[in-house]
């Protein structure tokens, strides 16, 4: 008999554990989550294509979901426990922030230069965000030049390398959670065979890139259906929502990792809320790092686009 509880599964049989797994995937693929959203948005968003979103939801649970079924697989052999400590979950928020910064700095330096006084002597060449008018500067944007400028500001046109995404999936399949602990405790450790260990995490993975290419899909048609905008407007504008969610939002990961790793127990804390619904039920740091990833960056860097490019007739059909 088919039994499908995901809040608390108990006693299953193959075929529920299996369609449980799967549940909890497309589940966690819904609920804000920082091992999913933040990656997926800005990677996204830069696509700024609706094709280019659906590709960067699918490359990212990629590696996410080889590194669930890795997990879980090891899961079932009664190894997965060391990777489900404090000491770890902040370790991967440390990576993911990290891989996230430095993508944002890469995609910076391909082609949008950054002017803040106050820090660029500190950055210097090791980030390729160089003084404003510098001798490096203006190589750099003879080499790169195109008619997508605002003001001394320019970008290339390529929308963000999504490959990227992959190694961020990989990295992100690492941190724990409701959704995690399920599969790793639980589900995985039912499963009749060593060969079939890995299944669990497999199709939790396989649930969770429903929802990503659903969700990549939606980012990049949004930013697309920009009226007011030059096809290099939304260009510029994914770019820039891209590289402050990934600069600013890895910053963000990388500051709580650092602090779970020296206070474990700031992940004892959360707001309990009514829904019961895995990563709604108990708002811990994870879901107050999207908002500020997503919502908060995501909207500074949008705005800021936007008024750039509304002033330069370039960019825009005004």
């Amino acid at each position: 008999m088919v039994v499908i509880n995901l809040w608390n599964p108990q006693n299953l049989d193959l075929a529920s554990a299996f369609i449980i797994s799967y549940l909890l995937g497309v589940m966690h693929g819904v609920t804000p989550d920082e091992h999913t959203w933040p990656i997926t948005f800005s990677y996204s968003v830069g696509s700024y294509s609706t094709r280019g979103g659906a590709k960067t939801g699918l490359i990212f649970s990629t590696g996410f979901t080889i590194q669930r079924a890795i997990l879980s697989e090891l899961s079932y052999l009664a190894l997965a426990g060391f990777f489900m400590s404090a000491m770890v979950f902040g370790i991967t928020y440390l990576f993911v922030g990290l891989a996230m910064a430095l993508a944002g700095l890469y995609i910076a330096r391909k082609g949008k230069y950054f002017h803040w006084h106050y820090i660029e002597e500190l950055l210097g060449t090791l980030t390729g965000i160089h003084k404003k008018d510098s001798e490096t500067q203006r190589e750099e944007f003879n080499h790169n030049v195109n008619p997508a400028c605002v003001s001394d500001d320019c970008i290339d046109l390529k929308p963000v390398p999504s490959n990227l995404a992959l190694l961020h999936g990989f990295i992100a399949g690492f941190g724990f959670g409701a959704f995690a602990l399920i599969i790793y405790t639980v589900l995985a450790p039912s499963m009749p065979s060593v060969y079939l260990g890995f299944v669990p995490g497999l199709l939790f993975g396989l649930g969770t890139m429903t929802m990503q290419i659903l969700f990549g899909t939606i980012f990049g048609k949004w930013l697309s259906n920009i009226k007011k905008l030059t096809k290099e407007g939304i260009a510029y504008v994914g770019k820039t929502i891209s590289t402050f969610v990934l600069e600013y939002g890895g910053l963000a990961f990388i500051v709580s990792g650092i602090a779970i790793i020296l206070f474990p127990s700031i992940l004892d804390y959360g707001v309990v809320t009514p829904i019961y619904v895995h990563n709604l039920h108990n708002l811990g740091i994870g879901f107050f790092l999207v908002i500020i990833a997503v919502v908060v960056i995501g909207i500074i860097g949008y705005k800021y686009a936007i008024s750039k490019a509304l002033k330069n007739p370039m960019l825009s059909h005004k």
